[in-house]
């Protein structure tokens, strides 16, 4: 019986499938543009050394005459203040933003699921403490707590990424908190503890399946915020330093007289890299709210 439920009641096939979410992305133009947007920086990060015509840690001549250098044929954004060519410095920045965009969003997305549902279905003064807490991280301002926490721990990748997820999980845990509320009074769950199913198989067998896809949605905002603050703490100099980031290459345009003497190109190019990112993702996630929002499968098959 507790088999024939968990059938039931949890995600439908093709919640499972890529080819449902493939319909449901031939559908969306935004969400298509939005696919293309992130799979064109993804292809870029991962083939950078392919494709970057420089290395972009090395100045491309020892002559002074070459720090700020307008785009020419040789280097079509022109070069840094170190005479650095900025086209190679942005691909290879895209791979810093991916990679603290995906990690730090998967433990975010992890820490706020699992504090959802284990307050949501446990309830009473576990429920009360683990909502209290997100509470209390929901309201203390990021920026601020962003920079203490990276000032404090070092200003490394991976400390950046720890930082970016331990703030960022709050939103997800509400969501994930107010669904299991409602799904844990439906009359299938309350079927499954009649027969004597215990509460972690009915959160891993029932619960799970049915909230994973807004968690899946959330991620994608997650991600995107995670990105713009990583952007953020490099721009404000508390990025890694030994890497080079699209907040790293604003941070040094800004701090090292760009503005001054008109240097566009070494300040535009990362600012349209970060727009073109958080746009994609923010398009994308049009289309994977339609695939995992019943509200809006009915409202297309209607």
């Amino acid at each position: 019986m507790a088999t024939t439920l968990s059938q039931a009641h949890t995600t439908p096939t093709e919640l499972r499938g890529l080819r449902g979410f493939w319909r449901t992305l031939r559908r969306s133009p935004l969400g298509l543009i939005g696919m293309a947007m992130l799979l064109a920086v993804v292809l870029v990060a991962i083939f950078a050394p392919l494709i970057a015509p420089y290395d972009p840690y090395a100045p491309v001549r020892p002559r002074l005459d070459t720090i700020y250098q307008p785009p020419s044929a040789e280097h079509p954004l022109g070069t840094d203040d170190g005479a650095k060519d900025v086209l190679s410095s942005l691909i290879y920045g895209a791979r810093v933003s991916l990679i603290v965009g995906f990690t730090a969003s998967l433990i975010a997305v992890l820490i706020g699921g699992l504090v959802g549902l284990v307050a949501g279905y446990a309830g009473g003064r576990v429920g009360a403490a683990l909502m209290g807490l997100t509470n209390i991280f929901l309201v203390i301002p990021d920026l601020p707590l962003y920079v203490v926490l990276v000032a404090l721990i070092g200003p490394s990748i991976w400390n950046i990424i720890i930082a970016i997820a331990l703030l960022s999980w709050t939103t997800t845990a509400r969501l994930v908190y107010a669904q299991v509320l409602t799904l844990k009074e439906r009359q299938f769950v309350t079927r499954a503890r009649a027969i004597g199913a215990s509460g972690l198989y009915i959160v891993w067998r029932h619960v799970l399946p049915l909230v994973l896809p807004i968690i899946l949605a959330q991620n994608a905002l997650v991600i995107a915020v995670a990105i713009l603050s990583e952007s953020g703490l490099a721009f404000l100099g508390l990025g890694d330093p030994s890497l080079i980031s699209w907040g790293t290459m604003l941070n040094l345009a800004f701090g090292r007289g760009a503005i001054s003497v008109g240097a566009w190109w070494a300040i535009l190019p990362p600012g349209i890299a970060i727009v073109w990112v958080v746009l994609a993702w923010a398009l994308l996630g049009f289309a994977i709210e339609e695939f995992v929002n019943p509200r809006a499968r009915a409202h297309h098959l209607s």
